[in-house]
């Protein structure tokens, strides 16, 4: 069974709709996938509406977090988004996201950049604007050959130029709303240079003894020595290991199904889930 817990649509910042990477996810050979789009849940519905026979669906999320000043992304799993508390959050984040955006436009406009908001507010299709659909604007208006460049002291990376900071989490209260909503949370990627999402095993431990549930482990951005290091962690404080894509589609390649988790690794998740929402499935 081939289980991948972490992809995007354009409900957020990647580049397809929900009914077409459920449907790209099946072609890719993927049995269970989780949608897990920035700080919304907008795209799960459409997601379960076009799935695919032999595909399950695993609702989710992936949470804007702040540890120690730097940004944490949180994945929460089989929640009821509509508990009161967290919606309510949920929507701080959002609202907020979009002030941040246009603040970063501006800032982009003082610094010679021909970037509108109403071009990043288009690429922003769904709910979640962020710094992706804005690195994309500056391609289009030529101030970077690629979206990879925006992220740089000189732009939009975090402490850049034209950097803004926005209202994000803290991850164990993240952990106790995900709870709260009989959802289960991992921590996404915490071994990744690029973006600077790198945590140390004392700030996962902190997590862990929080009520996290998981660590990402198996993902594209972490090499061989970085894994070695957060399974042996995982083992020790009993955390599900898992393994994810965190395909944004064209963005990232389309790469549904490059890495995935351990039958195992999500039955232990589910099974701390307190089964408010459970997973879509069609049977072949």
């Amino acid at each position: 069974m081939r289980i991948d817990l972490h992809c995007h649509s354009d409900a957020s910042d990647g580049t397809r709709p929900p009914a077409e990477v459920v449907r790209r996810a099946r072609a890719n050979g993927v049995d269970v996938l989780a949608l897990t789009d920035h700080d919304t849940v907008a795209g799960w519905d459409a997601a379960a509406a076009a799935l695919p026979d032999g595909l399950t669906l695993v609702p989710g999320i992936e949470l804007s977090c702040k540890q120690d000043g730097r940004s944490l992304h949180m994945l929460g799993y089989l929640f009821d988004p509509s508990e009161p508390v967290l919606a309510a959050e949920l929507a701080r984040i959002r609202d907020d996201r979009v002030i941040r955006a246009r603040t970063m436009v501006d800032k982009l406009r003082e610094l010679g950049a021909d970037v509108t908001w109403e071009r990043v507010r288009a690429l922003a299709r769904g709910e979640a604007v962020g710094r992706p659909h804005i690195a994309r604007a500056m391609v289009e208006a030529g101030v970077v050959a690629t979206p990879d460049e925006a992220f740089t002291p000189d732009w939009i990376a975090e402490g850049g130029h034209a950097h803004a900071d926005r209202y994000a989490l803290d991850p164990e209260r993240a952990i106790r709303l995900v709870r709260a909503a009989g959802g289960v949370c991992v921590l996404a990627h915490p071994r990744t240079r690029r973006g600077g999402y790198v945590f140390s095993d004392e700030v996962i431990v902190a997590l862990a003894a929080a009520g996290l549930a998981g660590i990402e482990i198996d993902h594209p951005d972490q090499d061989a020595e970085e894994r070695a290091a957060l399974r042996a962690l995982a083992r020790d404080l009993g955390l599900a290991g898992t393994g994810s894509s965190d395909d944004h589609g064209a963005l990232t390649g389309d790469r549904l199904g490059a890495e995935t988790t351990a039958p195992d690794a999500f039955a232990a998740l589910a099974a701390a889930s307190s089964g408010a929402v459970a997973p879509v499935g069609r049977p072949v």
